[in-house]
């Protein structure tokens, strides 16, 4: 009997869908093989076709929970436990891997064509040819709607709740440096729609083989336009590439990586042993001339501006070696209309600028926090939730603008993003002056052990620097510490003595940069931003209004007819 469900299972199209998820985690690191997106989207709206809503809707959920449940696999990875169980990481893995595949579900259901008396027991092959249009104008017409609707559904997921933009498709190409020099007009979301509509268009083409199997170039039409779009981008983007200006200067740069396992993070009995550590590892990294150290996300252990012998420490370093400093640390103030006589506070993740004089200059407050990770939800209404994080009572207060770090006697100004604040484009460009030299990020990947959180991370954040072309510099606890040029290309990475990513270790960086006082020339995205997306996701929203005023006026025409019927 199971092995009859078995074999059920594996000619049925959820196993098709299955397979696709899986195929689209397999297009991002580590894998990375980034040819599989182009089918994908493709795959998964074949799978569907003769369907009715209910299973559209259960296919494209399939496809979207292998994707996510295998593609957030390091959430597992948390050392989090209650009485020895992942109960706390596996229940948010499983919730937010069902919550997303939410969005690729109803991408499925809008876009799958309908057919008015499909048998609904056609098979996928059939399921093509009795439902995509006949009229080669509509069925290019129906691959544009789907690109579109795929942005719209990925500029959603990166906003609702606080957004979640992991990993979005055209990450997927992050190697394709020519292909990717789109995303500065575009953003990311310019990527997404091109793979989408090739590969709705790769669908098509199978459609034409079935129906016309001795036709011998009947399939060339369906992906001609498409194919010349991507050969024209890629053009467009080796002559970016080209136009290169030469670096009219450098500044020096070492990255700390001290590799602090979470679990030290949470231990407060160990916070001395581990500064210790890290300002050692400084001063050896500091043996090399340098003029900006900087330390990860989480890498101060107690407050820097609250604890004496901290800020003592970390500015003396900094007035020793007569370097700036960038470092990260968590910060406290006093919480506003606090009750005289019982403080309370507002605890922020933050980042500091210390000068080579030891001087505290600018601080930043993270923006996006991470849910479960930083603060609670809906604590006040659901308190048993505390338990299920390793938070403690309070969590984070976001922050509320950025703050540009202006190192004055180096003429240089850079802007910091926390954490996974790299991931999200619109956060990355907001308020982002033409007189910003790089990047920053700040972030701490020891959560996530050595899964492929780090490199996922890594893909996604590397697209900011292609949209708003400004070098990004990452430094990580325990992997990717690396840089990223302006146009995308992933340059030195630190590995330790095992050849890893998540060792303890430093990197020096010379980092290109413009003549002194010479504004940036900001890009289309950056001065525009999100335009693509917002057209797509209004292009989106128009196409299910439309669809839902049919299915409305079809459901209207239906019971009126039962009426008649009844009346005659």
């Amino acid at each position: 009997m199971n092995t009859l469900r078995v074999l059920s299972f594996l000619r049925s199209r959820y196993f098709v869908a299955t397979i696709a998820g899986l195929l689209w985690t397999a297009a991002f690191p580590k894998i990375g093989i980034a040819g599989f997106a182009w089918i994908v989207p493709g795959v998964m709206v074949a799978s569907a076709l003769g369907t009715r809503k209910g299973e559209r809707f259960r296919i494209g959920y399939v496809a979207g929970l292998a994707h996510y449940l295998s593609m957030l696999y390091w959430l597992l990875l948390i050392p989090y436990r209650w009485m020895g169980i992942p109960f706390g990481p596996a229940l948010g893995w499983l919730a937010l891997s069902g919550f997303l595949a939410l969005f690729p579900a109803a991408w499925v259901c809008l876009v799958t064509p309908t057919h008015s008396g499909l048998n609904i027991k056609y098979s996928i092959l059939e399921g093509l040819g009795a439902v995509l249009p006949r009229n080669w104008f509509l069925r290019l017409f129906w691959a544009l709607l789907g690109a579109a609707a795929w942005v719209g559904m990925e500029m959603f997921v990166a906003r609702v709740f606080g957004g979640f933009a992991w990993d979005l498709l055209g990450v997927s190409q992050f190697r394709m440096t020519p292909l990717i020099q789109i995303s500065s007009v575009t953003g990311v979301y310019g990527l997404s729609f091109l793979i989408v509509w090739l590969s709705l268009s790769l669908t098509s083409a199978g459609v034409m083989v079935i129906k016309r199997p001795h036709g011998r170039s009947v399939w060339v039409g369906e992906v001609f336009l498409p194919t010349i779009v991507v050969a024209v981008l890629f053009n467009f983007g080796m002559r970016e590439l080209r136009r290169e200006p030469a670096s009219a200067r450098t500044i020096r740069l070492t990255l700390i990586q001290p590799s602090i396992p979470q679990e030290l993070i949470w231990d407060q009995a160990n916070d001395t042993r581990r500064f210790d550590e890290l300002i050692q590892l400084s001063e050896l990294a500091l043996r090399n001339q340098t003029d900006c150290i900087i330390w990860p996300e989480a890498a101060v252990p107690r407050m820097l501006l609250h604890d004496k012998e901290t800020y003592e420490s970390v500015t003396g370093l900094a007035r020793r070696h007569q370097v700036w400093m960038i470092v990260g640390s968590d910060d406290a103030e006093p919480r506003p209309g606090a009750a005289a006589g019982r403080p309370e506070y507002e605890f922020y993740n933050s980042s500091f600028l210390i000068s080579p004089e030891g001087k505290v200059i600018e601080r930043y407050k993270k923006r996006d926090l991470v849910m479960f990770g930083e603060y609670v939800p809906l604590r006040r209404w659901l308190p048993f939730l505390k338990y299920l994080t390793p938070i403690e009572e309070g969590g984070f207060t976001p922050g509320t603008k950025t703050v540009p770090f202006g190192l004055a006697s180096l003429q240089v100004k850079t802007q910091v993003l926390i954490c996974f604040e790299d991931i999200f484009p619109q956060l990355a460009r907001e308020n982002l002056r033409p007189d910003i030299d790089f990047l920053v990020n700040l972030t701490n990947d020891g959560w996530f052990g050595q899964g492929a959180a780090q490199w996922q991370q890594a893909a996604t954040g590397l697209f900011r620097a292609v949209e708003n072309h400004l070098p990004l510099v990452r430094c990580s606890n325990n992997g990717l510490t690396c840089w990223v040029d302006d146009r995308g290309v992933l340059r030195d990475v630190l590995a330790d003595a095992q050849g890893t990513i998540y060792g303890k270790g430093f990197l020096p960086v010379e980092l290109p940069l413009p003549a002194a006082g010479t504004l940036h020339a900001q890009t289309f995205y950056t001065r525009h931003g999100d335009w693509f997306g917002w057209d797509c996701s209004g292009v989106a929203l128009l196409w299910l209004a439309v669809k839902i005023s049919k299915c409305w006026r079809g459901s209207t025409e239906a019971v009126a007819t039962g009426d008649s019927g009844k009346a005659a």
